[in-house]
């Protein structure tokens, strides 16, 4: 089916930043065949949907850089704790996979997404206990389902706890440190690379291609240099993206200066394993050394401004890097941390979290920077940068439709700055994601939603007992881990990625 969209104000985001104050756009299968001030459709044209956009704006999909979908159930789950601490209570399960669990949390996910314009997402899930065919078939059926682009990876630490974080090895008793290896034995690598194997062979591609696998490390302290280094070869063998978390936060970089005498982004590069398919998740506690490897490699890098602030990790160094030429996305990181779906407050985030970290409001983001990182620069992450992202002819007709004559657009003075400091979700009237409409009048055509909801509610009194049953191994971890964490604030590691110093 072909769909014609007719009288919109259209902005494509392409290299000359066009923007169309009246044009229309033609769809034809999944991608867009036409932007042009006016298009007629064809005599005796059959099977063409015309939409009148008249009082709209047509733009490209958000896109949700970085995802943690297992934690859609995690909403004011948060205990107002660093990520160090967060990991011991919130990420872990005593529970057998289960496909369903898996399916409903991140169809629930992709629902409230798509109702806010986000047409595509990076995500990299937890799966606790270990990852299964199960587990994995679960979340990937929720994105095909739910109509969304979705690229995901299969995250998972095979180190022992104590070796993540610096200090707490030397803390432990005995008996805690024996059962964190027997915890980390649970599944091998070369596990892991087969369930990769079945998995890209399962789902990369599915969906009329809208569904991709990508690899995660999830954070270099997480895995072994030869496990590290067999996923930067399945990256380029088959051209997926590659997610790596790299500082964080300051524990990470402690480590990595007490473990390899230099940063996790420069053991990485020594490794052979930081290129064009490699996304960079945070890259808060980094040095201009830092930066200049992730230039010099081709990486890209996720902003997540508003987990940094909750979990107090930092703020990103933001115009360094984008000075640098490094594409630069920007991501939820998951309910937890954020408390919403909604990446239209992360960018209002991001355009003024760096105001108290750089003193010259030169280097204040832009909201045309803003807007490139809500699109083209998640599709950089996504390796999907000549396919997503920008309204152009061959583009995929992934887009959304907003309301001009609500609140955020009254009056209209500057689009794009209203676009990224006064929307918040509630202008999209439409999201199409592969030519396909999969939102309309806020209602998500896909799935029934109403279902998913009362399967949430469901399964969220399961899951609540199950993270009961994690805290309490987690109760009696917090005061060595609480220690790590106040050794580390003191630690001189030549830079500062906090907005003022540390007070007793």
């Amino acid at each position: 089916m072909a769909v014609l969209i007719k009288n919109a104000r259209v902005l494509t985001m392409d290299d000359r930043d066009t923007e169309f104050e009246r044009a229309d756009i033609l769809v034809r299968g999944t991608k867009i065949e036409a932007v042009e001030p006016e298009i007629r459709p064809a005599d005796g044209e059959r099977d063409l949907r015309v939409i009148d956009a008249e009082g709209l704006l047509a733009m490209p999909g958000l896109v949700n850089g970085h995802l943690h979908s297992g934690s859609n159930l995690m909403r004011g789950v948060n205990l107002d704790v660093p990520l160090s601490v967060l990991m011991l209570y919130g990420y872990g399960s005593t529970e057998p996979p289960d496909r369903h669990l898996h399916y409903v949390r991140a169809l629930w996910g992709a629902i409230e997404m798509l109702k806010n314009g986000i047409t595509a997402v990076h995500d990299d899930p937890h799966y606790a206990p270990v990852p299964t065919e199960t587990s994995i078939d679960g979340t990937m059926q929720a994105y095909l389902d739910s109509g969304m682009r979705a690229t995901a990876t299969i995250a998972y630490p095979i180190v022992p706890e104590y070796e993540k974080y610096p200090y707490v090895k030397d803390m432990l008793p005995n008996e805690i440190l024996q059962r964190m290896d027997e915890t980390a034995a649970a599944i091998s690598p070369d596990r892991l690379l087969g369930l990769y194997d079945r998995y890209i062979e399962r789902w990369h591609g599915a969906g009329g291609g809208r569904l991709r696998a990508a690899v995660s490390i999830s954070t270099p302290e997480r895995v072994t240099p030869d496990y590290f280094r067999a996923l930067s070869r399945l990256s380029r063998k088959h051209g997926l993206a590659f997610d790596m978390h790299i500082n964080e936060q300051k524990y990470q970089r402690v480590l990595a200066l007490k473990k390899h005498g230099k940063s996790f982004f420069q053991y990485a590069r020594e490794l052979g394993c930081l290129d064009e398919h490699v996304m960079i998740i945070h890259a808060i506690w980094a040095d201009e050394h830092d930066i200049d490897a992730i230039a010099d490699c081709g990486c890209s890098v996720v902003h997540n401004p508003v987990s940094n602030l909750w979990l107090g990790s930092g703020v990103m160094p933001y115009r360094r890097l984008w000075d640098r030429g490094i594409p630069i996305g920007l991501g939820i990181d998951d309910l937890a941390v954020d408390g919403t779906f909604n990446l239209w407050g992360v960018a209002k985030t991001a355009g003024m979290i760096h105001r108290i970290s750089e003193p010259d409001w030169l280097n204040w983001p832009k909201a045309s920077e803003l807007l490139w990182s809500l699109t083209r620069g998640g599709a950089r992450g996504m390796c999907l940068q000549d396919e997503l992202g920008m309204l152009a002819p061959g583009y995929q007709a992934d887009l959304i439709l907003l309301d001009l004559s609500t609140a955020a657009f009254t009056p209209l003075n500057d689009l794009r700055r209203q676009l990224i400091y006064s929307e918040n979700g509630s202008s999209v009237v439409l999201t199409m994601v592969g030519g396909e409409v999969v939102v309309e009048n806020g209602k998500v055509l896909t799935v029934d939603e109403e279902w998913v909801k009362e399967e949430v509610r469901r399964l969220s009194a399961g899951f609540r007992q199950d993270l009961a049953r994690v805290a309490e191994g987690a109760d009696r971890l917090l005061p060595y881990w609480r220690e790590m964490h106040l050794r580390v604030a003191d630690d001189d590691v030549g830079l500062n990625r906090w907005a003022g110093p540390m007070v007793p």
